[in-house]
């Protein structure tokens, strides 16, 4: 486990499981749903793992790029989907440790895949924040197709509020899949305004605010993060998911839903990267 501390923030991270968050805290109190102890950070409502060179789902693993379609590993059989991505199943290198910072690194090459490329995830904690970045750079020879997402189970106690603004929201089948846009304002209330939904919301504008009895956490993403967020309030829990993401779901599946948040199409050794900043108030 690597351990940060800084500006008030203490976050425990797990390198050897996907460079998982398992926990973050901000004077003393809990903003992310602690991960158990030997918990699976990709089986657990608790904490964080970042999703990478896909979020979300893409439906029957399928990933057609330019005139060929990739078959992706179906992990997620119940509704035959292949689901946030594969950086979350293997272990980072620490490249950096130290004063509040660290930056873990992933190769992604395995011949079995079609994606080549480097990512990289930085945590800072000081006075202005918790500062998150997440990095793909592709290594192939030719343009290929990559997204990123940071899916956060932050700690959601009773009487906790949402509000962020966006312009359009997303109907979705059985399978989470989307199936068609709607205008939106976004999402201002208590639970009853957001409790049940799994649902991703297009023209966002990178902020968001989750206000709790006891601290007001508020988010401000930019990059290829400052557009699309999925939300994940299952009823009856205690976390609220407000995850940051580059495209839409089933995006490269989905071509009449481009204009929202395709997949980003990376040239040879170019990277694109998300960036969120989280602030904490009493």
């Amino acid at each position: 486990m690597l351990e940060l501390t800084g500006g008030g923030w203490t976050a425990r991270l797990l390198p050897d499981q996907g460079g998982a968050v398992a926990a973050l805290s901000w004077q003393g109190r809990e903003v992310l749903a602690p991960l158990p102890a030997g918990a699976d950070p990709n089986a657990s409502f608790g904490g964080a793992f970042v999703m990478a060179p896909w979020t979300n789902r893409l439906d029957a693993g399928l990933l057609p790029v330019v005139g060929e379609t990739y078959h992706l590993p179906i992990n997620r059989p119940a509704d035959q989907t292949a689901i946030h991505g594969l950086l979350r199943d293997h272990p980072w290198v620490v490249e950096q440790d130290g004063d509040g910072h660290c930056t873990l690194r992933q190769e992604l090459e395995d011949p079995a895949l079609p994606w080549r490329c480097t990512a990289r995830l930085t945590l800072s904690l000081d006075q202005a924040g918790a500062h998150l970045a997440l990095s793909l750079t592709n290594n192939r020879a030719e343009p290929f197709p990559c997204g990123l997402g940071w899916h956060p189970f932050f700690l959601r106690p009773p009487g906790t509020g949402l509000r962020f603004r966006a312009t359009a929201l997303f109907a979705r089948d059985a399978r989470c899949l989307p199936v068609a846009v709607q205008p939106s304002d976004g999402v201002v209330g208590d639970e009853s305004a957001y409790e049940g939904l799994d649902t991703h919301f297009a023209g966002w504008d990178g902020e968001a605010e989750i206000i709790r009895p006891d601290c007001r956490l508020r988010l401000q993403a930019s990059g290829a993060w400052a557009h699309n967020l999925q939300v994940f309030a299952p009823g009856g829990s205690n976390v609220l998911c407000l995850e940051p993401v580059s495209h839409v779901p089933d995006a490269p599946n989905r071509p009449e839903f481009a204009g929202y948040g395709p997949l980003a199409m990376l040239a040879s050794g170019a990277a694109m990267q998300g960036r969120l900043r989280l602030i904490a108030s009493a």
